[in-house]
């Protein structure tokens, strides 16, 4: 175990102890942590767990630094990347045709629809594949960012149809794919950029499995 992850353990001991020269340390010997796996002397301070936290969740990096290898063994085991996949994508799919249908309606491309799609297709991840590898968030951000591609393409047909007084539909099967590319990037715009940037970071933040400090400490 990393002294990073002894120490954040040892802050919720009642043995533990405040060095000037040192910082936190072991109040039975007054060296830094050595144990590897876990402390024979742990004992859980009461009032360091009345005041956690226990909304927030824990960013994913510091989260991993907490965490034993055994209960990174254990929550791996947990982790169902297939069904993270599939309810990503679904979930993908689903923002970016609300996505068309609002700008449809609307008149307007609301770029905040992409703010959405990553949050929802990072916590859809998030609770169904319960992951802690990085894949996760990783696919959650490719999602993301691929999802707001589609709906902001679907809305630009949807938006030719009506000027048009074309069928959506008749529209979308028979446009001529080739020019995608060409079309997506007449229209875009620097802040489509920001957007899809905050969709990405939300699909991989959102798409770990999550704990705040009370939860984790609850786990020891």
């Amino acid at each position: 175990m990393k002294l990073e992850a002894q120490l954040n353990f040892c802050k919720k001991c009642l043995n533990k102890k405040l060095s000037l020269q040192t910082g936190t340390v072991c109040g039975l010997t007054n060296q830094k942590p050595t144990f590897e796996k876990e402390c024979l002397e742990f004992k859980l301070d009461e009032n360091y767990v009345e005041v956690l936290d226990d909304v927030a969740p824990i960013e994913h990096q510091d989260l991993l630094s907490q965490l034993s290898e055994e209960e990174l063994v254990k929550f791996r085991a947990e982790q169902n990347y297939n069904h993270a996949l599939i309810s990503g994508i679904c979930t993908g799919i689903l923002g970016a045709l609300l996505w068309g249908i609002v700008t449809i309606a609307t008149g307007y491309q609301i770029g905040y629809m992409a703010i959405a799609i990553g949050a929802g297709v990072g916590m859809t991840m998030r609770y169904y594949g319960k992951g802690v590898d990085s894949i996760f968030g990783i696919t959650g951000g490719i999602i993301a960012v691929f999802s707001c591609l589609v709906g902001n393409f679907l809305s630009i047909v949807g938006y030719f149809a009506k000027t048009e007084g074309l069928n959506y539909m008749d529209t979308l099967l028979q446009f001529d794919y080739s020019l995608v590319i060409p079309v997506m990037t007449s229209t875009f715009s620097p802040m489509d950029l920001f957007f899809y940037a905050i969709a990405g970071y939300e699909g991989y933040k959102f798409a770990f499995r999550s704990f705040t400090e009370k939860e984790l400490v609850d786990l020891k």
